[in-house]
């Protein structure tokens, strides 16, 4: 079962924010696999803190793994009792039966991943945030001081890249690449509906064809035309 998770926050977006007053600014990130996020971020990261005014006086940060840290925290768990849902892998209706029985403080993975959202939420009301993967473009999209990218790039590319970095041949990285690829459209669509057409990215960019640099400074200047920095 799905939830609409994007009319659940929007809902309580419009109840808790009081008026001329928002979140964010927050910028999410979605990737295919093969195109680098983590140093990509950290470079966007960079390149805010120099062109923003600071106007929430703190810094652009790069959530990444305080979200499964603060998710463990609210759970009550350590942070191996939720990797499994942060590696895209989940439990089946029986396995989360027997666990449960087998585990004092087991969690189910829809808690797990509600949790994870409202993390996420969290960070992105805080503002200054840029959030990679875990549905941040479901969770945060109603926010109007939000900023939607993904990046992708042809499969040969980036199997050639998952090739190099894991040693592996070419046919096994594009198997490779496919199925983390289905498996992140799967989390995507636990919190924004399978079909939902709400949680559309702002901008698109080819890895192939543009450096980390080039995006990066299009991404930046795309939010001072939109006002977010």
């Amino acid at each position: 079962m799905k939830i609409d998770i994007s009319k659940y926050l929007k809902d309580r977006y419009i109840e808790s924010v009081p008026p001329n007053e928002f979140p964010g600014p927050v910028v999410t990130i979605s990737r295919e696999l093969g195109c680098s996020s983590k140093i990509f971020a950290q470079l966007l990261t960079d390149k805010l803190n120099l062109a923003d005014k600071y106007e929430k006086k703190i810094p652009w940060r790069y959530i990444s793994k305080e979200i499964m840290e603060e998710s463990a925290k609210e759970l009550g768990v350590d942070n191996v009792e939720i990797q499994h849902v942060f590696d895209y892998k989940q439990h089946g209706a029986i396995e989360d039966l027997l666990l449960s029985y087998s585990r004092k403080f087991y969690k189910t993975d829809r808690k797990i991943r509600n949790t994870i959202a409202r993390v996420i939420r969290n960070f992105a009301e805080e503002g200054n945030s840029i959030i990679v993967g875990r549905g941040g473009v479901a969770i945060t999209r109603d926010i109007p001081k939000s900023f939607h990218v993904h990046l992708e790039a042809p499969l040969d590319w980036r199997a050639l890249r998952i090739s190099e970095k894991h040693k592996m041949n070419i046919e096994a990285a594009k198997k490779e690449c496919v199925e983390i690829d289905k498996k992140r459209q799967q989390f995507r669509d636990f919190f924004e509906g399978k079909g939902n057409d709400y949680t559309r990215f702002d901008m698109k960019f080819n890895c192939m064809t543009l450096d980390q640099e080039e995006i990066a400074d299009i991404i930046i200047s795309s939010m001072k035309i939109r006002k977010l920095i």
